[in-house]
C-alpha cells in the first residue's frame, strides 16, 4: 500500500518519464514530498527542473517535446498555479505539442466551497486541451496517467491537464500498473482509404505543376524520410510552414522555402499557379492562406491530415488522405510514376533571385548602419552550420531567425506557431537544453519577449542549461510598431520601451554577457558566444525601425507579397 503520490510517481516512471518542470505548492505539496526521494539515492528517477513561474513550465515542457519526440511534463499546485499554465496549454493545443499538465487540487470534500486556491481547473481546460481529467481516488492514479499519456502522445498530439485533489494524494492505494491503448471512440491512427490514396497518386501523376505544402505533421510523425522519397520520385518542389521548417532540409534541391505572411517570395507566388497542392500535415492557418477566397483557386487540392477535422475546415479539398503521414505518404509514392518537372521547378529561381536581391541580400549583408536582425540571425546560422536547434520568441525576431536560419536536421525548430505566445523563448529554449542534451541550442528574443520571462534567467542560472540567447534588442515591440507604422498612420501607441541595462541583469545572474554595436564585432562575439561552456547572453542593439520583409499584408491575396514599404 502505497499513498497516492509515491503511486504518480510509479505511473510516470512507468510512461519512461527523466524530466519534469514544476513549481512546489500548498495542493500539490504531498507529490513534491513523494518526488523528493524520486530525484536523489537509490530510488533516483527524475530530474525536477525548478521554473520561475508556472506559464514557464508549461513552455520547458513545450520545449523538451518539441525537440525529444516525448512527452513533456510540468507539476504545479492549484489555483493561480494551474491556471497560470493555462496558456502553454492553449500553446500546445493549437501546435500539437504533447505534454501532460498535473495540478494540484483542493481535497473533494472542499470542491465547490470557494475554498483557498481552489479553481475548476477541469472546466477551463476543456477547451483548450485534448483531455482534462480529475483524479478523485488514489486508485484511480495508475489508469488515469496512462490514459493521458496515450491521449497527448498518439495521433495528433496535444496537451493532457490532470487535477489532483489533496485528498487522493495522501490516501492509500494497493499498487497495480496500468496501460491503457484503447480509448473507445478515440481513433488516434485512422486506417487509410485506398480509394482516396489512389486518387491522390493519379492527380499528382496527371500534374503538371505541383507543389507540396510541408507542415509540422512529417516532424510530429517522423516522416522525413518518407517525405523525401515522395518528392524526388515525383519531382515536386515543396515549401514549408513555419513549424514544418526543418522537416526538410534547407539545402535540399526541392526545398523552395517558406510560406505565409512572411514566407518566401516564390512558393507564396506559385501556390497561385500551380495545378495540384499536396498539403502535408499543416493547416492552413489564415498566416499561410492569406484571404481564403483567392487561395489556390486554380489548384486540384490533395489535403494528407491525420485530423479529420482539419479537412475542408479552411481550404476545400478535393481529395483528403486521412492518416499517419508516415503511412500515407510511402503508399502514395509506391503508386507515382518517375517524374520529371524542371522547367516548374526551375520557374521559382527568377522570384527568389528578386527577393534575395530586393530583401535578402540587403537583410544579411547590410551596406552600413545600425545593426539588422536578418545579418544577426545569418551570422548564427553560418556558425552553427545548420546543426542547431532554433528556439524563438514572437514577434520580428521569430520571422527574422525563422527565415535565415538553416536546418540540416529533423525537430531542429521551437517557435509558437498558433497561439504566437510572447514570453515562449527562454522556458522553451531550457526545456529544449534537456530534450536534446547533445545539441547547441540557440534562442532569439526581442527585448519584448525576452522581458515576459525574464525571471527565468533564474532557472537557466541554478541548472546552467546551456542556452545561447541572442537578445535583438531594438527597444520597441518591434512587429507591433511595424504596423503601426504601415496601417495606423505611424501612431506608436506604447510600443516603444524603457529597458533595462541587460549587462546588470546578466550578471546578477551571473550569466556570460556581450553587447555588440558594430557589424565588424559581430562574428567574433557570435564565435565566443558558442565557444563558452553553458549559458550565454549575447545582446545586438538593432536598428529601431528595422522591419520583416517580404509581407503580405493582411486581407490581401497570398501572392500580393509587398518586397518594400513605403512608409
Amino acid at each position: 500500500m502505497i499513498t497516492g503520490a509515491e503511486a504518480l510517481m510509479l505511473a510516470l516512471r512507468n510512461e519512461g518519464v527523466n524530466t519534469i518542470f514544476g513549481y512546489p505548492g500548498g495542493s500539490i505539496m504531498p507529490v513534491f514530498d513523494a518526488l523528493y526521494d524520486y530525484t536523489r539515492g537509490d530510488k533516483k528517477t527524475f530530474d525536477h527542473i525548478l521554473m520561475r513561474h508556472e506559464q514557464a513550465a508549461t513552455h520547458a515542457a513545450e520545449g523538451y517535446a518539441r525537440v525529444s519526440g516525448e512527452v513533456g511534463v510540468c507539476i504545479v499546485t492549484s489555483g493561480p498555479g494551474a491556471t497560470n499554465t493555462l496558456t502553454g496549454v492553449a500553446d500546445a493545443m493549437l501546435d500539437s505539442t504533447p505534454i501532460v499538465v498535473i495540478a494540484g487540487q483542493v481535497g473533494t470534500a472542499a470542491l465547490g466551497t470557494d475554498a483557498f486556491q481552489e479553481v475548476d481547473l477541469v472546466g477551463v481546460a476543456q477547451p483548450i486541451s485534448k483531455w482534462s481529467y480529475q483524479i478523485r481516488r488514489a486508485e484511480d492514479i495508475a489508469w488515469a496517467v496512462s490514459k493521458a499519456f496515450y491521449i497527448a502522445r498518439t495521433g495528433r498530439p496535444g496537451p493532457v491537464v490532470l487535477d489532483f485533489p489533496k485528498n487522493a494524494q495522501i490516501t492509500t492505494t494497493e499498487w497495480k500498473p496500468e496501460h491503457v491503448d484503447f480509448v473507445r471512440s478515440y481513433v488516434p491512427y485512422p486506417q487509410p482509404s485506398a480509394t482516396a490514396i489512389a486518387a491522390a497518386a493519379d492527380l499528382i501523376n496527371n500534374a503538371e505543376r505541383p507543389l507540396a505544402l510541408v507542415g509540422q505533421g512529417v516532424e510530429l510523425g517522423g516522416a522525413h524520410n518518407e517525405l523525401v522519397e515522395f518528392l524526388e520520385k515525383a519531382d515536386i518542389p515543396a515549401a514549408r510552414t513555419l513549424l514544418g521548417l526543418s522537416a526538410l532540409p534547407t539545402d535540399h534541391p526541392l526545398n523552395m522555402g517558406m510560406l505565409g505572411m512572411h514566407g518566401n517570395l516564390a512558393p507564396n507566388i506559385k501556390e497561385q499557379e500551380c495545378d495540384v497542392l499536396i498539403a502535408i500535415g499543416m493547416r492552413f492557418s489564415d498566416r499561410v492562406t492569406g484571404l481564403t477566397s483567392t487561395y489556390a483557386r486554380q489548384a486540384k487540392v490533395i489535403h494528407l491530415d491525420i485530423d479529420h477535422s482539419e479537412i475542408d475546415k479552411c481550404i476545400k479539398t478535393d481529395v483528403a488522405v486521412i492518416g499517419d503521414c508516415k503511412v500515407t505518404l510511402p503508399a502514395i509514392t509506391r503508386l507515382l510514376r518517375k517524374n520529371d518537372h524542371h522547367e516548374w521547378t526551375d520557374s521559382f529561381k527568377p522570384l527568389y533571385e528578386q527577393e534575395r536581391e530586393a530583401v535578402i541580400e540587403p537583410a544579411i549583408h547590410p551596406a552600413g548602419g545600425p545593426l539588422l536582425m536578418g545579418e544577426v540571425v545569418n551570422a548564427v546560422a553560418e556558425a552553427t552550420g545548420g546543426e542547431a536547434v532554433l528556439v524563438t520568441d514572437v514577434g520580428q525576431n521569430q520571422m527574422f531567425s525563422s527565415r535565415y536560419f538553416k536546418y540540416n536536421r529533423k525537430r531542429s525548430i521551437v517557435t509558437s506557431g498558433g497561439l504566437g505566445t510572447m514570453g515562449f523563448g527562454i522556458p522553451a529554449a531550457i526545456g529544449a537544453t534537456f530534450g536534446a542534451p547533445g545539441r547547441t541550442v540557440c534562442m532569439f528574443s526581442g527585448d519584448g519577449g525576452f522581458q515576459m520571462s525574464i525571471q527565468e534567467l533564474g532557472t537557466i542560472m541554478e541548472q546552467q542549461a546551456p542556452v545561447k540567447m541572442i537578445l535583438m534588442n531594438n527597444n520597441y515591440l518591434g512587429n507591433v510598431r511595424q504596423w503601426q507604422d504601415m496601417f495606423f498612420g505611424h501612431r506608436q501607441s506604447f510600443t516603444r520601451m524603457m529597458n533595462p541595462d541587460y549587462s546588470h541583469v546578466a550578471a546578477a545572474y551571473r550569466i556570460p554577457y556581450a553587447v555588440v554595436t558594430d557589424r565588424s564585432d559581430l562574428a567574433g562575439a557570435v564565435g565566443k558566444m558558442l565557444a563558452t561552456g553553458g549559458p550565454y547572453i549575447l545582446e545586438c542593439a538593432i536598428k529601431e525601425d528595422d522591419n520583416v520583409l517580404p509581407m503580405t499584408p493582411p486581407g490581401k491575396s497570398i501572392d500580393e507579397m509587398m518586397l518594400a514599404i513605403d512608409i
